[in-house]
């Protein structure tokens, strides 16, 4: 990434959510606990060698650890972000958040926050601040140093000194200083020529009911028709390989086109860490996409489920919803 091009940011909000970064422990293990911008502040003063922009603080509540991370919470962040660039002046926003949820709260503003000018990034720790060998502080203050160094506009996650796209990576170990990585997903995918003026930052987006459901073999329709009935808008379905499933289950192809039929957007994406979906390959992929399953291509579960999210809620037509499934609109297939 060049970051030559893009102006140094001068002034960050920080948004603290909770998670491991800033965790304390209490009766029942480590919890979420305030007082981080004491602590944040503390460390910062102790480097005067150290060069970050100017930074302000905001402790979101509740205070979560990420386990807990919801849709209805992504609403809330999205609407301090904007409310960071709009009314505080802030010129970037750092997030930080527990490891567990993080990539998938990054991919989802990166389709929650489109059009906005200011980049955004997402940070956090796999062990407390002040315990031994913690990253807390070295993720900090690489995050905004990094951002005094310029980052283009849009979200980023930055991790053990690399930065990396929201809806191209995944947490892949629970260990460690790295647990992030970008995942080799299929490329390729259209962008979308323009974008609906409802999936703009400054449009107000509803919630979405949106699932994820992984194929196993031995899979029925009775377990297909739980969720469709539970009243959901949108399915990810996790289908082997390059996006086949049970092709020779009636019962199954009939519940998809039955979600189909209901309004409910389905779309296929690999299980697979590496390649994607290519619905047309084999019978067993040409048949979900007869019955009105949607290609993901080599989206991530984290960026399909954040993108599904975005268009649903954005009240769009369930035309204009499937049409964007299959395009490109933040890096997710390109």
């Amino acid at each position: 990434m060049n970051r030559e091009n893009h102006s140094p940011a001068t002034h960050v909000m920080v948004l603290y959510t909770g998670g491991t970064i800033g965790m304390q422990a209490s009766g029942n293990g480590l919890a979420p606990a305030s007082g981080f911008e004491a602590r944040m502040a503390e460390q910062l003063t102790g480097q005067p060698a150290l060069v970050v922009p100017k930074w302000q603080f905001r402790e979101m509540s509740p205070l979560i650890d990420s386990a807990n991370m919801t849709p209805q919470y992504w609403q809330r962040l999205r609407e301090a972000v904007v409310d960071a660039i709009e009314v505080k002046g802030c010129d970037a926003v750092l997030i930080l958040h527990g490891t567990d949820t993080l990539a998938y709260s990054a991919a989802a503003m990166s389709f929650q926050l489109l059009g906005l000018n200011a980049p955004v990034v997402f940070t956090g720790s796999m062990l407390p601040a002040g315990v031994p060998d913690s990253d807390a502080w070295e993720n900090v203050n690489g995050a905004l140093q990094s951002l005094g160094k310029g980052l283009p506009a849009g979200v980023h996650l930055y991790f053990h000194g690399e930065i990396l796209q929201p809806t191209r990576c995944a947490k892949i170990r629970s260990f460690g200083r790295n647990p992030f990585a970008a995942l080799n997903r299929a490329r390729g995918g259209e962008a979308a020529s323009t974008l609906p003026t409802a999936l703009d930052y400054r449009q107000p987006k509803q919630l979405a009911n949106v699932a994820v459901m992984p194929l196993f073999p031995g899979i029925g329709a009775a377990q297909l028709d739980g969720l469709i009935d539970s009243g959901i808008q949108g399915l990810i379905l996790e289908c082997f390989g390059s996006g086949t499933g049970p092709s020779d289950n009636p019962a199954f192809l009939e519940s998809l086109q039955r979600a189909r039929d209901q309004g409910v957007c389905v779309v296929a994406i690999t299980q697979c860490h590496e390649g994607g979906v290519e619905l047309d390959v084999y019978e067993a992929g040409s048949r979900l996409r007869d019955v009105g399953v949607l290609s993901g291509g080599g989206m991530t579960r984290e960026a399909a489920f954040g993108k599904l999210h975005a268009l649903l809620g954005a009240g769009l037509t369930q035309d204009e919803v499937r049409r964007l499934v299959e395009r490109d609109v933040c890096g997710e297939l390109l």
